[in-house]
């Protein structure tokens, strides 16, 4: 049975992907943070969750090393944790951008390393990292300067561990969604026409695709999901 590792699976879109990947019959295990107050719901078998402080690194390496040494192998890892804020250059001030940082790379990074380093030993894997139309283009990062900058090294990092993966079949790819359909979302921008914008669902259902084997054959960095926006 293959294996997929979901981080900030109590999230919305952590959630759609553990979902899509169970109905597909992967073996799911989803990350928590500690006292995280949403539960996951789900009454499969094939579904494992576990508490980690991705802030930690050992804490990352411990959780993924206890994967290899339970199932031997990672084929999948989509990494959804992260954060948010809004703030302007003269709002911003370097402790917020390291906190969007911690948030939105430390998070990323320390779990993508580990889980890297075995799909290399494996010669085969694929990493889904969570980009940003911000984060892609600065331009759009007007108004979000901290959580722009800070996506805008999952590009960076991607483009790093896929030059170390030349010649394998370990691929690292960062999803560009546009707004992301959440309750959230529209409870923040009312106004806006809902019908551009992608769901958490058509996001797990891209992400399926790029590990099927239909796909086997694509290299795609970045995958870009923006609907009709």
């Amino acid at each position: 049975m293959k294996n997929i590792i979901v981080t900030g699976a109590s999230g919305n879109l952590g959630q759609a992907v553990v979902k899509k990947f169970l109905t597909e019959n992967y073996l799911v295990v989803g990350t928590i943070i500690p006292n995280d107050p949403v539960e996951i719901i789900t009454e499969s078998k094939n579904f494992e969750s576990a508490v980690v402080d991705l802030l930690d690194d050992n804490a990352a390496i411990k959780f993924t090393d206890k994967i290899i040494s339970r199932h031997g192998h990672i084929d999948a890892a989509v990494l959804t944790a992260g954060g948010f804020a809004m703030g302007k250059i003269a709002d911003t001030k370097t402790a917020d951008i390291a906190k969007q940082y911690s948030l939105n790379f430390e998070t990323a990074y320390n779990i993508a390393r580990p889980v890297f380093l075995q799909m290399l030993k494996q010669g085969s894997g694929r990493i889904f990292l969570i980009g940003s139309r911000p984060g892609y283009d600065m331009k759009n990062s007007k108004g979000m300067v901290a959580y722009g900058l800070s996506k805008s090294l999952v590009f960076r990092l991607a483009e790093l561990m896929n030059e170390e993966a030349r010649g394998t079949n370990v691929v690292v790819s960062v999803i560009v969604p546009s707004t992301i359909d959440t309750p959230s979302n529209r409870k923040s921008m009312p106004d806006a026409d809902f019908s551009t914008w992608v769901t958490p669902e058509s996001i797990a259902d891209v992400i399926y695709f790029y590990c099927s084997s239909n796909a086997s054959i694509i290299r795609e960095p970045v995958i870009k999901v923006y609907g009709n926006s």
